[in-house]
């Protein structure tokens, strides 16, 4: 088995990377799924939730992601309130879908927050999607509807591009075409498919 942790900034096209390397065979775990996944209605991630920031549920009983948004972004203790309820049960179910991979599958963890979170070191490659903070702007504004400002007010809120590259094993350039993002994504799967294959398990 082969475990890589996958990130990128928003809007650096990480949802196509994993979605091509899915296509090509690996068993891809996304950590936005598992986040939403553990306060589902019903879930005792979502009771937690409601425990420490009161009624934050939409009129049929689901998570109301906007009202969160609004009580943690900017507000640093808020996070770490939420995100102490959430990583650990995103984690938990992460570890236990890869336990259930085969021991030769590349088994790659979508991690938004992977740098942020401290979490390259648990893995044997990190591959980090890259592009210049104007394309990332120039998508989020294009195919988000955000202005300038709130692009880059998200932007600014996520680790650097300069921090995410300093744990980088792998980097995929995805300032071009998706044509060209699932060209440089099949060159490099033979060598990841052939590494699990050996059975490479040690920790970088």
């Amino acid at each position: 088995m082969l475990r890589v942790g996958l990130t990128g900034g928003i809007g650096s096209g990480k949802s196509s990377v994993s979605s091509r390397l899915a296509a090509l065979g690996a068993v891809v775990i996304d950590s936005d799924l598992l986040a939403r996944e553990v306060v589902a209605r019903g879930a005792d991630g979502l009771a937690e939730v409601v425990a420490a920031f009161g009624d934050v549920l939409t009129a049929e009983g689901e998570l109301d992601r906007p009202a969160v948004g609004r009580i943690v972004f900017g507000d640093e203790v808020a996070r770490r309130k939420l995100e102490a309820i959430i990583h650990p049960r995103v984690r938990a179910r992460a570890a236990e879908l890869e336990a259930g991979a085969s021991g030769d599958a590349v088994v790659v963890h979508d991690i938004p927050l992977l740098v942020e979170t401290g979490q390259g070191d648990k893995f044997e490659l990190v591959l980090v999607v890259d592009v210049p903070r104007e394309v990332q702007v120039e998508r989020l504004t294009r195919d988000r509807g955000m202005t300038d400002e709130e692009a880059n007010a998200r932007i600014a809120s996520q680790a650097t591009r300069e921090q995410r590259l300093a744990v980088a094993d792998l980097v995929v350039d995805n300032s071009g075409s998706l044509e060209q993002l699932d060209a440089l994504i099949d060159e490099l799967w033979p060598g990841l498919a052939e590494r699990a294959g050996h059975g490479t398990d040690t920790k970088r």
